[in-house]
């Protein structure tokens, strides 16, 4: 397999993941919330053993990144949308091996989404018509030249 391709796999795979960076070496869980606009999706950093929150929207879930390169940005947009949203990680990054909570304001009904994820070198990988409804936690992967989201 040549070095183009294994980066441009990588860099798809990053772009199913959304998350925060932690100064800890140890893997930690991370949460994202959205600001402006409201109903948008973003990554806020949360103890891993956080209580359920009473405004969460149905659409919350944990982003893990076992892709093998470190996710610089992470998007998501509801599917009926032509632009991607603002980059919910921010000035922070994902991991290999960190994961994150993606949070999303309690008054957004939209069921699909689309991610994309991209590293430092812009490759990017996206997915689309998630059914968040029914997500709990995506995982991202990339095996045999191939990004994966495993949903659960």
């Amino acid at each position: 397999m040549n070095r183009k391709a294994l980066i441009c796999g990588l860099a798809a795979a990053l772009l199913v993941t959304g998350a925060c960076s932690s100064a800890s070496t140890t893997p930690a869980a991370k949460q994202a919330t959205a600001t402006p606009p409201p109903a948008s999706p973003a990554a806020t950093k949360a103890p891993e053993a956080a209580a359920a929150d009473a405004n969460a929207a149905a659409q919350d879930f944990t982003l893990v990144n076992e892709t093998g390169v470190v996710i610089d940005k992470v998007f998501i947009s509801p599917h009926s949308s032509d632009d991607w949203e603002e980059d919910i990680l921010g000035q922070d990054v994902l991991a290999n091996g960190e994961k994150v909570d993606i949070k999303f304001h309690r008054s957004q009904k939209a069921p699909l989404w689309d991610l994309k994820i991209a590293d430092k070198e812009g490759h990017s990988i996206e997915w689309e018509n998630l059914n968040l409804l029914h997500i709990s936690k995506l995982t991202l992967e990339y095996k045999d030249g191939k990004a994966t989201a495993n949903a659960e």
